[in-house]
């Protein structure tokens, strides 16, 4: 009796849900292999992205994770479909690199994740102080052994006024790590969701020293700073995107910077980003004259997508997407 009772043991207990887990970069696979068995899943990993092509990599699994970095166009989402793929799950916030409507319509129901809206929160506060303090000129001299100051002095956030569009998870957080800096605050959304002096849009472009952006894209946010608001803004003000790149008129923001009429830009997120950022393109032309352009200026900070990059945030990515995969499989996944 004693011999069988592995046996019985090992029936009782419930199947490991298959996932195939897509675009997955080290860092993410180590996590992929360190959460699956705890979370009963039985992973395939790929540093693969979903394409036409690489579809066939599921087959045999119903849910699928995958990244933010690479377009999933709707040519990939009906071959997912195709070899059975019911659910994806993006390593996101955002939806943007995919159709979700498209994907119903073929069978497969789309979710993103939640992670730690601090690592966003983190770096748009550091982007600010890089921003108002000229960062940017300040390391380019000290690296050509110029060590001379700029030749205008940097501003205090105690002194400026700081106007917050968008106060979800993370506008919030940006907003609470701010109070600190005992700078006034202004906040936009369309509904009051943090402890702040809420303003109408054009009220905030016009009285505040920097502006962020923190909004979901969508078709009402898209261009949300445009050139008519741009023109509002305050001489020498500052304009932050940890958001998303569509989020600002880039044209507009360019004249803008340009004329010297603003003072300064840090973007961690641009209009046309994909194909260029987290490619290494150091022997590669790049297309994007706004990009080059934006690099030029003494006043412009760019970084390539990474606000959300920390060791937390990305294991809370990789938990969130396996978990909703397991729970899809499962049957107790909400809707």
């Amino acid at each position: 009796m004693t011999s069988l009772e592995p046996a019985r043991s090992a029936a009782q207990a419930p199947p490991a849900t298959g996932i195939t887990v897509y675009d997955c970069e080290p860092a993410e696979a180590e996590l992929v292999r360190r959460l699956a068995r705890r979370l009963g899943v039985e992973p395939v990993v790929t540093t693969a992205a979903v394409s036409e092509a690489s579809a066939e990599l599921a087959a045999g699994t119903r849910c699928v994770s995958v990244g933010h970095k690479t377009p999933i166009d709707n040519a990939a989402l009906l071959a997912l479909s195709r070899v059975g793929v019911r659910y994806l799950s993006t390593r996101s916030i955002g939806c943007n690199h995919l159709d979700p409507a498209y994907a119903k319509s073929v069978g497969i129901t789309v979710e993103n994740v939640a992670y730690s809206p601090d690592s966003v929160a983190d770096y748009t506060v550091l982007l600010m102080l890089m921003a108002v303090r000229g960062m940017k000129s300040v390391v380019r001299r000290t690296d050509a052994h110029d060590y001379r100051l700029n030749e205008a002095p940097g501003k205090e956030l105690r002194d400026l006024t700081v106007g917050v569009i968008g106060t979800g998870r993370i506008g919030a957080a940006v907003i609470e790590r701010l109070r600190g800096f005992c700078c006034r605050i202004l906040a936009h959304d369309v509904r009051a969701a943090a402890c702040a002096d809420y303003v109408p849009l054009d009220v905030l472009v016009r009285e505040s020293d920097i502006v962020t952006l923190h909004t979901p894209l969508t078709a009402d946010t898209r261009w949300i700073l445009h050139h008519g608001q741009i023109e509002q803004m305050k001489p020498g003000a500052f304009v932050i995107n940890t958001g998303r790149g569509p989020l600002l008129d880039t044209d507009a923001l360019l004249f803008a910077l340009e004329s010297g009429r603003l003072g300064g830009a840090a973007l961690d997120v641009l209009e046309g980003e994909e194909g260029t950022f987290y490619a290494d393109c150091r022997d590669k032309l790049i297309e994007s004259t706004a990009l080059t352009r934006l690099q030029r200026l003494p006043n412009v900070l760019i970084s390539p997508h990474t606000a959300y990059y920390t060791d937390h945030a990305l294991s809370d990515a990789v938990e969130d997407s396996l978990r909703n995969c397991r729970n899809f499989e499962n049957g107790t996944h909400h809707e």
